[in-house]
């Protein structure tokens, strides 16, 4: 059986930006993170990342600069003893009214689609409202951290949904609850 665990990228395993990562100099782990991925490889999970990319869609960067800085991710969470099984991204802006941009589930329908199986259950990690609207949209397991613009997030209101201070922390908790 396929444990899987999926997270947003920005704001979740890297610092995010209001002028968006366009750069692998730009890109920059949180701290702990790289290590939580590490976590949860070792205890079985499949890690994948869906991310909005905006960026691309907008011009900002182009699709060589985003597969650098995906590279850089890679290498570092391999350097931290983990592994990303998959990394689903959606190059589109809002106004293309795209069905995998999130708050949309396409993202996490590819996710499923790929790996054959249901995301009932399924934690769903991430930093914003779109993140959990998402999740819930396919019976996923919102999470939400506080890191990114999580505590704006919560603060706007947010309900319902478990509530970590960062990826570790999240990490841990999915961990233990596999030892019980």
């Amino acid at each position: 059986m396929t444990r899987l665990v999926i997270l947003d990228r920005d704001g979740v395993i890297n610092a995010d930006s209001p002028n968006y990562i366009k750069s692998v100099d730009e890109w920059k782990a949180l701290p702990g993170s790289l290590e939580a991925i590490g976590r949860l490889t070792r205890a079985g999970y499949t890690v994948v990342v869906a991310s909005n990319q905006s960026g691309l869609g907008r011009g900002l960067f182009d699709a060589d600069s985003l597969a650098a800085i995906h590279r850089k991710m890679r290498s570092e969470i391999k350097a931290a003893g983990g592994d990303l099984a998959g990394i689903f991204f959606c190059p589109h802006t809002p106004e293309q009214g795209c069905a995998c941009r999130k708050p949309r589930a396409g993202l996490f329908r590819q996710i499923a689609e790929k790996f054959a199986l249901s995301l009932e259950g399924v934690p769903a990690i991430g930093d914003s409202k779109r993140d959990l609207e998402a999740a819930r949209r396919v019976g996923a397991r919102p999470i939400l951290v506080l890191t990114g613009n999580g505590q704006e997030t919560l603060d706007s209101g947010e309900a319902g949904v478990e509530v970590y201070k960062d990826l570790g922390a999240a990490a841990d908790t999915l961990i233990g609850e596999t030892l019980t």
